[in-house]
This record gives C-alpha cells, sequence and structure tokens, in this order.
C-alpha cells in the first residue's frame, strides 16, 4: 500500500510507546478516529505531536462553546490554507454531528442559511473581521482557528493528500464501524484538560487564552515548534522570521524570485519559509537539497513546525495585536 506521507515514515501506532502511544490512544478516545493522519505525521517528534494534539482537543473538541460552530471556523480557516485534506476532514466531521444540510452546503461551496453560521465561516476565512462570538468564547475560536492554521500547514508539507483523501462518501463512511465510533466521539463533549498531562513542553501562555487549558496547549506547542529554529543558522533563521513577519498573512511565496530562498544555497530557510507560507509548495528536491546526515525524520517535522508556529503567530499578531520578539 502507499504510504500518504509524503517525506517521513512514522511508525504504525500500534508499535510507538511512550506520548506518542498516549497521545494516539487519547486521539482515539476523543476525536474518534484511529492514527489519525495529522498527529502521525508528527509522530518523530513527540512534543511537537503531543502540544498540536492538546491544542486541538481543548480549543475544538472540550470546551461550552458549540461544536458546530467550531467546525464552521476550522473549515473556513483549510479552506483559507489550502488544504483540501483538512476541508473534507472538517465536512465529514459535521456530517457526524447530524449537521448534514450544513456540511452538503459547504461541500457545494455555499455559505449557510444561518446568518451566524456564515459569519463564523467569514471569520475562519479571514480572522481580521469582527468576532463573531464573545470574549468568553475567544480562548475556543481563537484557540481553533490558531491550532487549524498550524495543523493545516503540516499535513499540506507532510502528507500526500491525494492519496489520503480518497473522495469516499461521507454516508458510507460513516455506516461503518469506524463511523459510528466517530459520531459518538463527535456528539460526546470531552472533560476539558486531560491532554495536558501528555505535554512535554511549557511555554508562556498567550493573554487571549490565558488560565485555560487553551492557553497552556498553545503555550507548549509554541515551545515545542520554535526548538526548529535551532535547525538553522542565525542568517537563515532571520531571513525567515524576517519575511513571515513582513507577510500580509494571505500571498503565497511566488515559485522563484528575490522572495524565495535558492535550493542549493540555502536549502533550510527555503523549506521554513514554505512551510510558513505556501507548505504545497514544498517539492521532493527541497527536502532533500536539505536533507542529509545527521538530519532525520524528527529533525524535518520540527522545522517544518518552526515555520508553521511563525505563520500562526503573524496570524496572531495581524488578529489580535500581539507582539512577539
Amino acid at each position: 500500500m502507499t504510504s500518504p506521507f509524503r517525506f517521513t515514515a512514522p511508525d504504525p501506532a500500534g508499535s510507538t510507546t511512550g506520548t506518542v502511544a498516549a497521545v494516539h490512544a487519547q486521539v482515539t478516545r476523543d476525536f474518534g478516529i484511529e492514527s489519525a493522519l495529522p498527529f502521525v505525521a508528527l509522530s518523530a517528534a513527540p512534543g511537537l505531536m503531543a502540544g498540536t494534539w492538546a491544542l486541538m482537543r481543548e480549543s475544538l473538541l472540550a470546551g461550552r462553546a458549540s461544536r458546530t460552530e467550531k467546525e464552521l471556523v476550522a473549515f473556513g480557516v483549510s479552506a483559507a490554507n489550502r488544504c483540501p485534506f483538512c476541508v473534507g476532514a472538517h465536512t465529514l466531521l459535521l456530517h457526524a454531528g447530524g449537521d448534514h444540510e450544513l456540511a452538503g452546503t459547504l461541500a457545494r461551496g455555499g455559505r449557510p442559511d444561518d446568518p451566524d453560521h456564515g459569519r463564523l465561516l467569514a471569520w475562519g476565512r479571514d480572522m481580521r473581521g469582527p468576532r463573531p462570538f464573545t470574549a468568553e468564547e475567544a480562548p475556543e475560536f481563537v484557540g481553533t482557528a490558531l491550532a487549524f492554521h498550524f495543523i493545516n500547514r503540516v499535513v499540506s508539507a507532510l502528507i500526500d493528500e491525494e492519496l489520503a483523501t480518497g473522495g469516499a462518501d461521507p454516508a458510507e463512511l460513516l455506516d461503518s464501524e469506524a463511523g459510528h465510533a466517530l459520531v459518538r466521539a463527535v456528539r460526546a463533549r470531552p472533560e476539558p484538560g486531560l491532554s495536558l498531562p501528555l505535554l512535554e513542553t511549557e511555554g508562556p501562555q498567550p493573554a487571549w487564552a490565558a488560565g485555560t487549558p487553551v492557553g497552556t496547549a498553545f503555550g507548549a506547542l509554541r515551545s515545542a515548534a520554535h526548538a526548529g529554529n535551532g535547525l538553522l543558522d542565525e542568517r537563515d533563521a532571520a531571513l525567515v522570521r524576517e519575511s513571515v513577519a513582513a507577510w500580509d498573512g494571505v500571498t503565497p511565496l511566488p515559485l522563484s524570485g528575490d522572495g524565495l530562498p535558492d535550493r542549493a544555497e540555502r536549502p533550510g530557510a527555503r523549506l521554513a519559509l514554505l512551510a510558513a507560507r505556501a507548505p504545497y509548495r514544498i517539492t521532493a528536491e527541497d527536502v532533500a537539497a536539505w536533507r542529509v546526515p545527521p538530519f532525520t525524520d524528527h529533525c524535518l517535522v520540527h522545522l517544518v513546525a518552526f515555520g508553521a508556529m511563525l505563520a500562526v503567530e503573524r496570524v496572531e499578531a495581524g488578529v489580535l495585536g500581539v507582539a512577539r520578539g
């Protein structure tokens, strides 16, 4: 069987131990999907895998806000980031939650009939607009949006979306043992905070989610992702940071030109910058130019995560006025 992973060879979930095995078990129970590909893709770096899962779980799955409404935000983010795998996943999750008409409308490229749903979808697509939720709900909605700005980039960089998507009909998928497990998970409301003991890193909590499980998870993921900075020399790291800081958060990198470092001369900077601004444009040649001994799957995942987190912080700063050093 052809692997859905583009550049890495993750261990099967059943053969993992420690943090990775614990995350897989919790993903299966609370997300309802065994061996969920975005988390498998990160499993070479357990701290990253745990941080990503915790941020998604505590914002999208747990909490008090409507799961349907948070799925709309996640769908909007994924559509804006050109991540067809994630768009398909959120369509399926809406079906699993019983929102069949809404899921069908989105799948056809339509706009929800409910004005509140339309505002949430629009905010996910462009978070610079007015917030269609209360201040108390901000940790869940902002956390969901930023989680998928990160996950979309991981998926686009590391997963072959054509192989992973498959084009199966949602009704057929849900009318199976695995589908029934997904429905049960989507319609449950998991207890907040249970992912936090899995975290291997910690970092400052953002003001928009301070004192919440979402804030703890975001700080941990940010810390784990920034470890990838050490894979670049000071000059390359500065180039990537400066390019992302000057970015508008929307325009993709050109395939060539002054904005994109040369593959032969600065392959690490090129990979990290593509991960931030156009992860779907990463090629096997880009990876091969950088990935020479002693670099491993662990290193590649960290470099992609570093670029992805810089993009998340750029979005966060643009929306919330958050300054990052």
